[in-house]
């Protein structure tokens, strides 16, 4: 039951004794931040029926959502993270594209494979809608270009250190309301923070954070990229497929009801691993590499962090080209297996 239905929020709104009588049973409620008063009485309902699972609760803006819920329903809910489709999820429908450039163009909104959308239509549309003008509203900006501005500038730097302050000084505001618009576009699941992993290391280590689109499909979007070929010869090719393989890490540990846990990490001397998982007492290293051919070279970071900084329990190497397995414990998998990963028992401590 969508409560964006006007005649729906309006008995939400007047009457939700009444709607709550007429759906008994167990009631999914899309957009319930439309309708914050009716989460009162659910909390009556589940209070006396103490049913697991009775209400599904959805919506799309997220910050309005939390905060009705962590009002009225502290407590008594599961709170899940899902995220638009998995490679993994497109391929049990049927779905499978042989090139990574075809899913980073084509995205992963639902209603794109459901209904046989175009992706530039559709990321044209869900930006006009969603992003500039919901979002921009959040941040209370009246200033589109300014916003607009911004987005095309984050989209540019994705994957990279994230510096507030010169990214203020490039869109023309303080590096303080560029981060609070960075924390409004995280809690909207347009980007995902993922931060630096520090712990051990002292002062060597990098604090800044790094941000990536929760959907590559938005990032090529807004790179102005209108076609599959156009992501192989953009600039950005590395970073957007840092971002569909990041947001693969991300979604396999949302898909199993888990937090993120995810970090990167680089220091003062130069070293770098593109994802971190701890796990345990121990950690899980993947270096990330958008070239469909391997190299050597491209096991030299997870090999020095490994022997100079702490060990690592598991490494992986994940690229645009066939798995392979080594002697001395890496493992390359090409991007469409990364799930496999967090699907894996961590190795025993020593």
């Amino acid at each position: 039951m969508s409560l964006e239905d006007p005649e729906t929020r309006l008995l939400a709104e007047e009457d939700p004794k009444a709607l709550l009588k007429h759906n008994s049973g167990k009631t999914i409620f899309d957009e319930i931040q439309r309708a914050p008063q009716l989460l009162s009485y659910l909390q009556g309902v589940v209070d006396e029926d103490k049913t697991n699972g009775r209400y599904v609760l959805t919506g799309s803006h997220q910050l309005e959502l939390r905060q009705a819920v962590t009002q009225s329903l502290a407590g008594r809910t599961g709170i899940l993270n899902l995220l638009p489709f998995s490679i993994g999820e497109l391929r049990a429908a049927g779905i499978h594209f042989d090139r990574f450039e075809q899913y980073a163009y084509q995205g992963f909104l639902p209603r794109i494979y459901d209904q046989k959308q175009r992706p530039g239509a559709a990321y044209a549309s869900y930006y006009q809608t969603y992003v500039e003008r919901d979002v921009r509203q959040l941040i209370h900006l009246k200033n589109a270009s300014l916003f607009e501005k911004f987005i095309k500038l984050v989209a540019g730097r994705v994957g990279q250190l994230m510096d507030y302050h010169s990214l203020g000084n490039d869109v023309g505001v303080d590096g303080k309301t560029i981060k609070h618009w960075f924390s409004i576009l995280e809690a909207s699941y347009i980007i995902f923070k993922l931060p630096p992993y520090y712990e051990n290391f002292g002062k060597r280590a990098v604090k800044a954070p790094k941000y990536y689109f929760t959907d590559t499909g938005l990032l090529c979007h807004v790179l102005g990229i209108e076609e599959p070929a156009q992501v192989t010869r953009d600039p950005l090719v590395g970073a957007i497929f840092e971002n569909l393989v990041l947001l693969e890490c991300l979604k396999a540990r949302y898909n199993q009801g888990k937090q993120a846990n995810l970090y990167f990490f680089r220091d003062s001397n130069g070293h770098e691993i593109d994802v971190l998982y701890p796990t345990a007492r121990s950690l899980v290293g993947i270096e990330i590499k958008s070239a469909s051919t391997y190299h050597p070279g491209f096991k030299q970071a997870l090999a020095g962090f490994h022997a100079k900084l702490a060990p690592l329990a598991r490494r992986y190497l994940v690229y645009n080209g066939q798995s392979l397995s080594f002697s001395d414990g890496v493992q390359a998998l090409r991007f469409d297996e990364v799930a496999g990963i967090f699907q894996t028992p961590p190795a025993p401590d020593p």
